[in-house]
């Protein structure tokens, strides 16, 4: 299986990145973009990585969707959220019987793509590492971050431990996990915060770093953690974000200081602004909120848990997204009330 490519489905910030380490290390891959003219630039001139963690152009196998063929043992889907179904549609055909697709995305896809495809090709993965695609061939990685791996069922296999030791090409430190539904749930909690961040044009630090805004950001990770932990998930964090700290029944000191260590967290990368951020403000287009928020406070009110500042969230994001709010610290204002009156989740 070595010397077989790792198909690698969307080549934007996470894939994108991937893509250029293993191919710098001389692991065989191949990158699908519906980007003709970024498909173009990896295969001919080339990726360029930017920014503070390193700096190298790397030339990089790749194709767009209509012009791949033949089947993969292993696949990285790394496109948005909200392009999950229609991604995974239209590479069914191009996973091998007994391969897998790791998701490298932000949110439940795993869901999603063990739904369409069956839960043993479905495989975890948790990635918090800041990139921005800025435009065709060239990705800014701002920082490094968290990357664990694990299998959907918590079992570690012979493919688990793999597809770990090939991550740790990209980030020495990448883990493996039995608990890899606890790392999700626990990104989804800082998620929410930086859905937050993109209602107003401050950077995601200074956001963090208003504690007029903590009700907002604090409240968020309680419903998540709260939803999560009514589905028998144990929320874990990465660095000093304890999604312990938002769990019900807990003091505000473990939720500020958690708080705090994103601020610092977000001042030392690149990257100021979140990819939710760039896509109502840079792309004008929509964000994942219906996949990643939204979807949370559903299964908020199948578990009988008022969600009152996710959905609050939901609204705002689709006030941006159709025009009809600005981003502003005005538009910030109304999830910062509906946090501050909202009852506590016991």
């Amino acid at each position: 299986m070595s010397d077989e490519p790792v198909l690698i489905w969307g080549a934007g910030a996470i894939g994108g990145t991937l893509a250029a380490w293993w191919a710098r290390a001389g692991v065989p891959v191949l990158a699908v973009d519906i980007q003709r003219d970024h498909v173009e630039a990896l295969r001919t001139t080339g990726l360029r990585i930017e920014g503070p963690v390193d700096t190298f152009t790397q030339v990089v196998p790749a194709k767009t969707p209509d012009e791949v063929t033949g089947v993969f043992r292993r696949v990285v889907l790394a496109v948005k959220a909200q392009q999950t179904e229609g991604a995974v549609d239209a590479l069914a055909r191009h996973v091998a019987h007994d391969g897998f697709v790791l998701s490298a995305q932000n949110g439940l896809n795993e869901v999603v793509i063990a739904r369409k495809l069956g839960a043993e090709r479905s495989m975890g993965c948790f990635v918090n590492y800041s990139g921005d695609l800025h435009g065709p061939g060239r990705i800014m990685l701002g920082s490094r971050g968290s990357v664990v791996v694990g299998e959907i069922d918590g079992s570690i296999r012979e493919r688990t431990r793999a597809m770990h030791a090939l991550l740790k090409v990209f980030e020495p430190d990448a883990k493996l996990t039995d608990n890899i539904w606890g790392q999700l749930w626990g990104k989804i909690a800082y998620s929410a915060m930086l859905f937050a961040t993109s209602l107003n044009h401050d950077s995601m630090a200074d956001n963090f770093a208003d504690p007029e805004r903590f009700p907002a950001f604090d409240r968020l990770g309680r419903e998540v953690i709260a939803v999560a932990m009514a589905r028998d998930v144990k929320p874990l964090g990465f660095g000093g974000f304890d999604p312990a700290a938002f769990a019900p029944g807990t003091g505000e000191a473990a939720a500020r200081a958690s708080i705090a260590w994103l601020v610092e967290f977000n001042r030392a990368s690149a990257k100021t602004h979140s990819g939710v951020y760039r896509d109502l403000a840079v792309h004008k287009r929509r964000t994942a909120v219906d996949p990643q928020i939204a979807a949370v406070a559903e299964l908020g009110r199948e578990a009988g848990i008022d969600t009152p500042a996710l959905r609050k969230l939901v609204d705002l994001v689709h006030d941006i997204e159709e025009g009809r709010r600005p981003q502003s610290r005005e538009t910030l204002q109304p999830l910062i009330d509906t946090a501050s009156a909202a009852r506590p989740i016991a």
